[in-house]
């Protein structure tokens, strides 16, 4: 359809991947060397200079993969939740499941488990099938860094630095997936396109008494009760501090537009500084 097209152009645009004739942009050039979606390249790529890109490759290959949760057989719902805890990390979806495929790989190199890694999957209600995917897609990832001679940062996940690096690259891809809790409820609204979603149930935030304000989130789905998959929280200055203003502004009008507004403009003389000492 004309308008999808038009909306992947404009998307394009905003990730920096067009030059001023609508062509790929050097930087779009190097997006398009991923068999990834255009913001999960972006993020990709961000890494390089977050100095997250161990972390960053885990999070895109666990994300292309399917979904690595299991639906528990009936009655064992909380079970499966429980197990799940283990991995969950407190700043959201895309850091857990970092714990889910670190687990996973220490699941298979285990001197003491060795072929059980099965076993272990549905311990803990996971799909074996779908980690040894994301296990390939990371592979095919990091030799297609090599190829194009990105550096690849070493690891460094579990420290301050490295999680607000991670929020950054995650941002620079994602910063039109937004949402905002409208109610303190968990009825999330898209800044994009105004509508309201709430959580996925495979998400660490769901059935827990905390229910962060902002999150950015890896996609919609229309299909599974208007709700977002893979969620994380950020902070309204982080997204101010990384938001393009020639998407901001595009915006279309909302309480939540107003509020990052706010935050926007005490940020404007700080980052006039920064640009000066540029």
């Amino acid at each position: 359809a004309p308008e999808s097209l038009m909306q992947a152009l404009e998307d394009l645009d905003y990730l920096a991947a067009l030059d001023n004739n609508g062509n790929l942009s050097e930087f779009g050039i190097i997006m398009s060397e991923f068999p990834l979606d255009p913001q999960l390249s972006k993020s990709l790529l961000a890494s390089c200079e977050f100095e997250c890109v161990d972390e960053m490759l885990t999070i895109a290959a666990m994300v292309t993969a399917p979904s690595c949760f299991l639906h528990a057989p009936p009655g064992t719902e909380e079970i499966a939740r429980t197990r799940w805890r283990r991995f969950s990390h407190p700043a959201g979806d895309h850091l857990t499941l970092v714990n889910v495929f670190n687990a996973f790989k220490a699941a298979t190199a285990s001197p003491t488990h060795p072929g059980n890694t099965e076993k272990w999957c549905r311990d803990y209600f996971l799909s074996c099938s779908a980690l040894s995917t994301a296990e390939a897609i990371r592979a095919e990832l990091v030799e297609t860094m090599r190829r194009i001679e990105l550096p690849i940062s070493e690891p460094d996940f579990g420290s301050e630095g490295n999680l607000l690096s991670i929020k950054k690259a995650l941002l620079s891809g994602y910063f039109m997936h937004i949402a905002h809790d409208v109610d303190g409820s968990g009825n999330y609204l898209m800044l994009t396109h105004k509508q309201v979603a709430q959580l996925h149930p495979f998400s660490s935030y769901y059935n827990t008494r905390r229910i962060p304000e902002w999150v950015l989130f890896h996609e919609f789905s229309i299909s599974e009760g208007n709700s977002i998959r893979v969620v994380s929280e950020i902070s309204p200055h982080l997204f101010a501090e990384l938001v393009p203003q020639y998407y901001f502004s595009n915006l279309p009008p909302s309480e939540s537009k107003d509020i990052l507004q706010e935050v926007i403009n005490h940020l404007a003389p700080v980052s006039a500084t920064k640009e000066e000492q540029k």
